[in-house]
């Protein structure tokens, strides 16, 4: 009782659902290879770099035959498109959370902790993002971080026209890119070192910033 059933061609009876089901599960499981796969990828490209990275060591690393990751992926640079792709998505979501309303609108010191934490969280507990990002030359993955990086630089253009009373447009342009090249090179130091030394250069991070901003941010905006 309560399974669809159909006549088949010598009257027996076959059971449609568990036919439905079927591709269902491939599917899943098809999916979950693909996971496999791109994790293990992230973790060759990590301790590897792109350059140097193969299908036969993500291959090793995912614990598969080298023939089962190419019924998934044709080459490397698929692989490294695929995850360049995923992680993209993820570090625009973060962005977007980062960059709340709430947040650029409190005072500047709480405003900093508000955007860096959960952006360089993010870089750190995903090293295979900035691998990607700035080692492989792919031109899919080039082309999407320029406009992550054009949509980061925008944020914070937004966040200084807000709070910086008569700021020039030039003004606008140096301090923005100023501070995205600031992060960046920070973040060469930070994601090479972990626990309290992390931490430390985080802390220099912040005060960075925090000195070069105060004399243009005072106070909290007017909303």
């Amino acid at each position: 009782m309560g399974k669809n059933t159909e006549k088949g061609t010598e009257g027996s009876a076959v059971d449609t659902s568990a036919a439905a089901a079927a591709p269902r599960r491939r599917q899943a499981r098809g999916e979950r290879r693909i996971s496999q796969l791109l994790a293990a990828a992230a973790g060759v490209f990590c301790r590897t770099g792109y350059a140097s990275a193969s299908t036969n060591a993500i291959a090793r690393e995912a614990g598969v035959s080298p023939g089962t990751l190419y019924q998934y992926f044709p080459n490397k640079e698929a692989i490294a498109v695929e995850l360049g792709g995923q992680l993209l998505q993820r570090a625009h979501e973060m962005h977007g959370q980062a960059f709340r309303p709430e947040n650029i609108h409190r005072p500047l010191p709480e405003l900093l902790d508000a955007v860096l934490d959960p952006v360089i969280a993010f870089n750190c507990e995903n090293p295979a993002f900035w691998a990607l990002m700035h080692g492989t030359g792919v031109p899919g993955i080039a082309q999407e971080h320029e406009k992550l990086h054009e949509s980061l630089l925008a944020r914070i253009e937004a966040v200084l026209r807000d709070r910086c009373s008569g700021i020039t447009p030039d003004e606008l342009a140096h301090t923005s890119n100023m501070i995205l090249g600031i992060f960046k090179s920070s973040l060469d130091l930070i994601l090479a070192h972990e626990g309290d030394e992390r931490a430390a250069y985080t802390t220099e991070l912040k005060t960075v910033l925090l000195r070069y901003l105060e004399p243009m941010i005072t106070g909290t905006p007017a909303h």
